[in-house]
């Protein structure tokens, strides 16, 4: 953990910000110079008034001191280029029940890019269509049974993925892994993705190359 010099976040929900004050108070007395937390200013404003606040957590970006604190905001907009560690990234739109964003990261083989939590999103696949992708990670977090909850949610259902990957240019071929799936649904969800990529449904191309990202997977980018 200490070797984490820049953490990007996609949104401010507690399962996509858990981690962060734990690993900040575990890290940051050994450090010789802040962690850079990367985030919307809407973000970085929810972590401000509900998290690093002196009541649930130690405010970071003030301590030890206002001029050397472990941790340091860094605001995003929607569609910036930026280059942190000699790795190329783009910020990229993400529609969600509060202010999100998804990541592109350029690699040696192509375009590395994670949705974020999501649901539906032109203007995501409008700039997917204009990369050379190596690797796409999507949310997948419902079945089709819980389909009312996800768009409730503004999260993806089997069937909304499908709708999503249809505006993917067919010509396109690169693997694409699930993630953010319930864990008592995970195998239900699969099941559902493989039959609706069988069926090419709403002039779907397929198959797909669609995999689940389990723990312990190491993508390469």
């Amino acid at each position: 953990m200490q070797a984490i010099d820049h953490v990007f976040l996609t949104h401010s929900h507690l399962d996509h910000i858990a981690a962060l004050p734990l690993m900040l108070d575990a890290i940051s007395s050994r450090r010789s110079s802040p962690v850079q937390v990367h985030a919307l200013p809407a973000t970085i404003a929810a972590l401000q008034a509900h998290v690093f606040n002196d009541v649930i957590w130690p405010d970071f970006s003030r301590i030890p001191s206002d001029a050397a604190p472990f941790l340091q905001y860094q605001a995003l907009v929607e569609g910036q280029m930026l280059e942190v560690a000699g790795i190329c990234l783009e910020v990229l739109p993400a529609c969600h029940s509060v202010p999100a964003v998804g990541y592109a990261l350029q690699g040696t083989a192509g375009w590395w890019v994670f949705s974020g939590d999501t649901g539906c999103n032109p203007a995501f696949w409008q700039r997917i269509n204009q990369l050379p992708m190596a690797i796409l990670v999507i949310e997948t977090a419902f079945s089709n049974r819980e389909s009312a909850l996800a768009e409730r949610a503004q999260h993806l259902a089997p069937q909304t993925l499908a709708l999503e990957l249809a505006q993917l240019n067919p010509a396109r071929s690169f693997p694409i892994y699930i993630t953010h799936t319930k864990p008592s649904e995970t195998e239900l969800i699969m099941e559902e993705i493989r039959q609706f990529d069988a069926s090419t449904p709403n002039g779907l191309a397929a198959p797909h190359d669609i995999r689940w990202l389990r723990a312990g997977d190491v993508l390469d980018v």
